[in-house]
C-alpha cells in the first residue's frame, strides 16, 4: 500500500492510558450511587431441584434489610433464546442457580440476611450428558422441552435463521469419494474465560418508568435492546463502566442485570449486584459444549465430496444465545471447508450444569473444534498435507455461503493463501511435517509434533452500526458512537480513523461515553466487527461531517467544495496551502456541524487466521509443553500495530488455544457441583510458561472501507484447539478425539494407565 496517513498503522496513545494506569478509570466496583444498596442472591445447593418451601421472615425482620424476593415476589420474566431462563423460578436447574435475593444497606447484612432463609427442596434427577439428556425418561428440565432439546424454530425476528447445513446429495457425494472417514469427536466443559473484573451492574429506577444501568459491558447498547420484559414501556438507559476484560461474556449481562434491576423496583433505591469470583466460576454463563458425530468424503487432491453428521451443543441449564451461535458456526464452517453437499444437523440440549452463553469464538470455535478432528481423518487416508488442504478449501472469491441469517452470500474479499505460506515460511513447516502421526523430533522420553488449524468469520460486516461526527467551532471533532472499552482499544482505533479522515491532530478528537441516550443505534462489539462494520459508520460521519463543511466554506474561497481541503481546523484551497480559514469564521461560534454515518449487514466479506503449532508430550507423565506457536493473518490494513498483536496474543488461554491443553471444568456427577471453581484449580498460563509465539501479518487491501482493512481479534482463539490436537496425535502417533488433552488422556492413549488406547 502506497497511502501516507498520519494516524493510521500507526503507534499513537490510547485515549483511555492515562486514566487507566493512574487510576481515575472508573470500574464498576468504583462506583457508589446516593442511597446505595447492595444485593447479594441465594444460590442453589443442588443441580435440579423444586422449592417446596420458603421461609424469609428472619430475614425480613433483619435491621438494614430493605428487600428480599422470592419467584412468588415477582412477575415471570423469561429470557435467553429460545425464551426460557427466569430470573426466580419455583425449580432450580444447577448448583448456584438463583433462589433468592436480597438487598440491604452493607453487603455483611445482605449476606446474614442469605444465612437466615430456610429454604425446603424436592432433588429431582439431574442429567449431564449432551446425548444422554434428550433420552432421559426422568422429569424434564424444562416442563415445556420434554425430551431436554429445545425446538429447531426459528425466532419470529431472524426467521431464515440458519439451523444446520443441508445441501447438494450427501449419497452421491460419498460414492464420489476416493476416501470416506467418520468419528466423534468432544469440546466440552470449559470454565469461564474469567476476565479479571467480575460482572456487576448499578440499577436505578429515576422514574417508575425509567430504568439506568451501570455494567462493565462489551456491547452496552446490547443490554437495551435485548429487552427486559418485566420493564414493559419503560425506558431503559444503559451505560459502560470500564470494562476489565470480556473475551465474550460481557457482551450482555442479563442475568445480573435483572437481580438489580428487580431489587431496585422493590426498593427504591440504587442497587449494586457484584459478583464474587465463585460466583463468576459457578453462576456466569460458560462457553457451549460441542460434540459431534460426523462422516467425511473426500478426493485424493483433497477437495470435499461430502459432509454429513449430527452436532450435538450443549447449553447446560441455560441457552444465552444458542440457536445463533450455531448459525453463526454453520456459516464459518463454510468459509474453512469447500463442499457441495452438506448434511449436519444441530441439536440444542440443555442440561443440569451451569448455563452458556457468548463466548470469544461464538459457536464456530466449538463447531470448527470438534470437527476439524474428524476431517483430519480423512485427509490421513488421502495422505494429504493439512496446510495444503487449507489452502486448497478456505474460502475464495467467487464461492458462495450461507450465513447466519439464511442469505446466500458470493464472498468478494482477498486470497489468503499467500498469508499461509507466510505463516509456514515462519514457522518451518515444510521442515517440520513428516506426515500424519509422525513425530517432528524424539529426544528420550519426549517427542514434539506439529499440527495446523484454521479460522474465518463473515460476522465482521455483521449487523448495523451508526456513528455521529460533531464538528465544534474550535476546530474539534466528537464521535457519537455506543462503543464500549474491553481492553483492545477499539475506541482510540475509531478516533484514529475520524482524524485521518478530518486531517485534525488526533488530540482533538474525542469520543462520547458509551451510553444509549447519548448515541445513535450500535449493535456492538462482537464478531470482529469493530474495524469493518463499525469503521465504516465513522468513518462515512466523518466524510459527512467533512462534506458540510467545505460546502460551507465554498463560498468563502469562491471554489468549489471540491477544489477545497481541510486540517487542523483550518479549511484551505487545494494547491495554495497559505491561505486558510479557520473552521469558526466559517461556522460562526453558534454553529455545530454534524455529520452522519450508517453501516448495514454485508457478509461478503471474512477475516482469516491460521494458527501453527508445536507441542512437546513426555510419554513417561503424560504432560503436554507449548513449545511455539506462529499466526498467520493478512487485515488488509493494520490501524493500530500494538491493539492487533494484543489480540492476536489472545490466541493463547481466555477460551483460546490453552482449551486443548488444560482449560478444564471437572464436574461431581453426584453432586453436580463444579469442583476447580476457584482459583487455585482454574489452570492457566503463567508468563513463565508463555511459548515462542510470532505473528505473521500482511496487509492486502480489503475492499471494506476507506482504509481497506478487517478485524481479526475475535478469531484469534478459534484455529488453536484444534491444531494442538493435530500437533499432540502426531506426537505421539495416535489418535485423542476430546478435550482438553490431560495427562491422564495422554497416558490411555499410549497404553500407559488402565483404559486402553484412545481412538
Amino acid at each position: 500500500m502506497n497511502e501516507q496517513y498520519a494516524y493510521i498503522g500507526k503507534e499513537t496513545p490510547r485515549k483511555d492510558a492515562r486514566d487507566i494506569v493512574t487510576g481515575r478509570a472508573k470500574f464498576i466496583d468504583d462506583m457508589k450511587l446516593p442511597g446505595m444498596l447492595y444485593g447479594k442472591i441465594l444460590r442453589s445447593p443442588h443441580a435440579h431441584a423444586r422449592i417446596t418451601h420458603m421461609g424469609c421472615g428472619r430475614a425480613r425482620s433483619l435491621t438494614g434489610v430493605r428487600a428480599v424476593l422470592t419467584h412468588e415476589d415477582i412477575p415471570t420474566w423469561e429470557w435467553g433464546i429460545p425464551k426460557h431462563m427466569r430470573v426466580l423460578d419455583n425449580k432450580v436447574r444447577y448448583v448456584g442457580d438463583a433462589v433468592a435475593m436480597v438487598a440491604a444497606d452493607t453487603l455483611e447484612i445482605a449476606e446474614v440476611a442469605l444465612e437466615q432463609m430456610e429454604v425446603a427442596y424436592e432433588p429431582l434427577p439431574a442429567v449431564y450428558d449432551v446425548e444422554a439428556s434428550p433420552e432421559s425418561t426422568d422429569p424434564p428440565i424444562y416442563e415445556q422441552y420434554p425430551n431436554n432439546t429445545y425446538p429447531s424454530d426459528p425466532p419470529v425476528y431472524e426467521p431464515k435463521l440458519l439451523n444446520g447445513l443441508h445441501m447438494g446429495d450427501v449419497d452421491q457425494g460419498f460414492a464420489e469419494a476416493d476416501v470416506v472417514a467418520e468419528g466423534t469427536c468432544g469440546y466440552e466443559i470449559f470454565p469461564n474465560p474469567l476476565p479479571p473484573e467480575p460482572p456487576g451492574v448499578i440499577a436505578t429506577w429515576e422514574t417508575p418508568d425509567r430504568l439506568t444501568i451501570y455494567t462493565p459491558s462489551q456491547s452496552i447498547a446490547f443490554n437495551r435492546f435485548i429487552g427486559i420484559p418485566f420493564i414493559g414501556m419503560a425506558d431503559l438507559r444503559a451505560i459502560s463502566t470500564h470494562c476489565g476484560g470480556s473475551y465474550g461474556t460481557k457482551n450482555a449481562n442479563m442475568t445480573p442485570v435483572g437481580y438489580a434491576a428487580l431489587l431496585s423496583r422493590a426498593t427504591g433505591r440504587p442497587v449494586k449486584i457484584y459478583f464474587t469470583k465463585e460466583e463468576h466460576f459457578h453462576c456466569y454463563s460458560l462457553r457451549l459444549g460441542s460434540r459431534i458425530h460426523a462422516r467425511v468424503g473426500m478426493k485424493r487432491d483433497g477437495t470435499l465430496t461430502a459432509v454429513s453428521g449430527q452436532w450435538l451443543v450443549n447449553t447446560g441449564s441455560g441457552s444465552e444465545s444458542g440457536p445463533f451461535q450455531i448459525a453463526v458456526g454453520c456459516g464459518e464452517l463454510q468459509l474453512v471447508l469447500r463442499c457441495a453437499n452438506w448434511n449436519l444437523n444441530p441439536k440444542l440440549v440443555c442440561t443440569n450444569r451451569s448455563p452458556s452463553g457468548i463466548v470469544r469464538g461464538y459457536g464456530g470455535q466449538e463447531l470448527e473444534s470438534s470437527i476439524l478432528p474428524v476431517v483430519s481423518l480423512a485427509m490421513e487416508k488421502a495422505d494429504l498435507d493439512p496446510l495444503e488442504f487449507f489452502k486448497k478449501n478456505f474460502v475464495k472469491a467467487g464461492n458462495g455461503y450461507f450465513w447466519r441469517e439464511g442469505h446466500w452470500w458470493t464472498y468478494r474479499g482477498i486470497d489468503f493463501t499467500k498469508a499461509m505460506e507466510k505463516g509456514a515460511e515462519a514457522f518451518g513447516w515444510k521442515d517440520k511435517w513428516r506426515g500424519w502421526g509422525k513425530p517432528c523430533a524424539v529426544t528420550g522420553i519426549k517427542r514434539r509434533g506439529v499440527g495446523v488449524g484454521v479460522h474465518g468469520n463473515a460476522d465482521v460486516g455483521e449487523d448495523a452500526s451508526e456513528a455521529l461526527v460533531k464538528l465544534t467551532p474550535d476546530g474539534r471533532a466528537m464521535v457519537y458512537c455506543c462503543v464500549s472499552e474491553s481492553g483492545p482499544g477499539q475506541r482510540s482505533s475509531l478516533c484514529k480513523m475520524a482524524a485521518e479522515v478530518l486531517k485534525l491532530p488526533l488530540e482533538k478528537v474525542s469520543m462520547s461515553p458509551p451510553d444509549t441516550h447519548l448515541n445513535p443505534f450500535e449493535f456492538g462489539l462482537m464478531g470482529s466487527r469493530g474495524t469493518y462494520a463499525v469503521g465504516s459508520a465513522v468513518i462515512a460521519a466523518a466524510e459527512d461531517a467533512r462534506r458540510k463543511l467545505l460546502e460551507m466554506a465554498a463560498h468563502r474561497f469562491e471554489a468549489t467544495p471540491g477544489q477545497l481541503d481541510t486540517e487542523n481546523g483550518s479549511v484551505y484551497k487545494i494547491g495554495r496551502p497559505e491561505r486558510r480559514i479557520p473552521w469558526r469564521r466559517i461556522t460562526g461560534i453558534t454553529r455545530t456541524l454534524t455529520g452522519e454515518g450508517r453501516f448495514d449487514p454485508d457478509y461478503s466479506l471474512s477475516n482469516f487466521l491460521m494458527t501453527f503449532v508445536e507441542v512437546e508430550v513426555d510419554t513417561e507423565t503424560g504432560r503436554v509443553d507449548l513449545m511455539n506457536v506462529v499466526n498467520a493473518t493478512d487485515c488488509g490494513r493494520i490501524i493500530s500495530p500494538k491493539a492487533l498483536e494484543g489480540q492476536l496474543h489472545g490466541a493463547l488461554g481466555s477460551a483460546g488455544l490453552d482449551t486443548a491443553i488444560f482449560e478444564e471444568t471437572i464436574l461431581d456427577e453426584k453432586t453436580g457441583r463444579m469442583l476447580t471453581g476457584n482459583m487455585v484449580d482454574y489452570k492457566w498460563r503463567t508468563f513463565a510458561d508463555l511459548p515462542d509465539f510470532t505473528n505473521v501479518i500482511l496487509e492486502t487491501p480489503i475492499p471494506s472501507h476507506r482504509f481497506k482493512a478487517i478485524g481479526v481479534g475475535e478469531i484469534a482463539t478459534s484455529p488453536g484447539p484444534s491444531a494442538v490436537l493435530m500437533a499432540v496425535n502426531n506426537a505421539i502417533g495416535t489418535r485423542i478425539m476430546e478435550y482438553p488433552l490431560t495427562s491422564d488422556k495422554i497416558l490411555k492413549a499410549l497404553g500407559k494407565i488402565k483404559g486402553g488406547k484412545s481412538r
